[in-house]
């Protein structure tokens, strides 16, 4: 449209260029020539578009929208087309809802959805959809299956580690929904979750139950361990005990006494030695 206006003005201005020439009025032709020159500068501009860092232009050329889309940067158009950017960053939409349990109870949900368009689709969606997407797809489908996903896990589940699980259900469920339009899901985080007061310290009692019942199964657990330890050691030492008492005899003590008694006798000490006078018949040692 801009094309056009900017054509009118240069033809009118060139007129008026021709007329103060006749007419030899000089001020007149000056203005003229200036605005001659303005108006040409503004046509040529039209041929030209630039699409900013993150955003895609669709063309649309009198109700016909164009197959290819503009990339970020500097592109040549029609300049008779109207060119229609849309934002191709990742967008974040947050909700904050009353969303149903399993049990029937209502919880208090703020849960984010980072998206972002599609650079190939976008003249797709602006075909369907139109520029105002986000509130005729992104959100009514959004709000959607959050309700629908939360209707089957018990209220307990947005409270522990299953709110993972339940966050991924959301991102698949919606992806199928969004993604065939052109539009890139790329995460669905829980951000707070709020329960009833009194199912949260109900949840919380029978949390810490849980953690105290686990602990008092690792403390039996050691004491089984160390039992089993215990035992192991009590019958090693027996079964040492056992062979150190085969492997003694009377005769292997009384040799070893004679040993003794003959160092004994060798050793330069004081001493007086009774041969066969001890128990068994071993010799009695006297000394000073």
């Amino acid at each position: 449209m801009l094309f056009i206006v900017a054509v009118l003005a240069a033809v009118v201005a060139f007129f008026v260029y021709v007329n103060a020439k006749k007419r030899f009025n000089k001020p007149e032709a000056t203005f003229a020539l200036m605005g001659l020159a303005i108006a040409i500068l503004i046509a040529v501009l039209q041929f030209w578009t630039i699409i900013p860092a993150g955003h895609v232009g669709v063309i649309d050329f009198f109700g016909v929208v164009s197959d290819n889309t503009l990339k970020p940067g500097v592109n040549l158009v029609n300049p008779m087309a109207n060119i229609v950017k849309f934002d191709a960053r990742t967008q974040e939409l947050r909700e904050e809802m009353i969303v149903p349990s399993k049990e029937g109870l209502s919880v208090q949900l703020e849960i984010s959805l980072l998206f972002s368009l599609s650079f190939e689709n976008a003249n797709k969606i602006y075909k369907t959809v139109g520029e105002d997407y986000v509130q005729r797809i992104v959100v009514p489908q959004f709000r959607s299956v959050v309700r629908g996903v939360t209707a089957r896990f018990e209220a307990r589940a947005l409270y522990t580690a299953e709110r993972e699980l339940l966050a991924k259900q959301m991102e698949e469920e919606l992806s199928k929904l969004i993604k065939p339009r052109g539009i890139t899901l790329e995460n669905a985080p829980l951000r707070q979750i709020i329960l009833p007061p009194g199912l949260t310290a109900a949840i919380e009692e029978k949390l810490k139950s849980e953690q105290e019942s686990q602990r008092m199964q690792f403390v039996l657990e050691r004491e089984k361990q160390e039992a089993e330890r215990k035992r192991i050691e009590a019958k090693g030492i027996a079964d040492f005990q056992e062979i150190v008492s085969k492997g003694i005899s009377e005769q292997l003590l009384k040799w070893k006494g004679i040993e003794a008694t003959e160092k004994l006798a060798s050793s330069p000490n004081s001493k007086i030695v009774v041969v066969g006078s001890g128990k068994d018949g071993l010799p009695i040692i006297l000394g000073n």
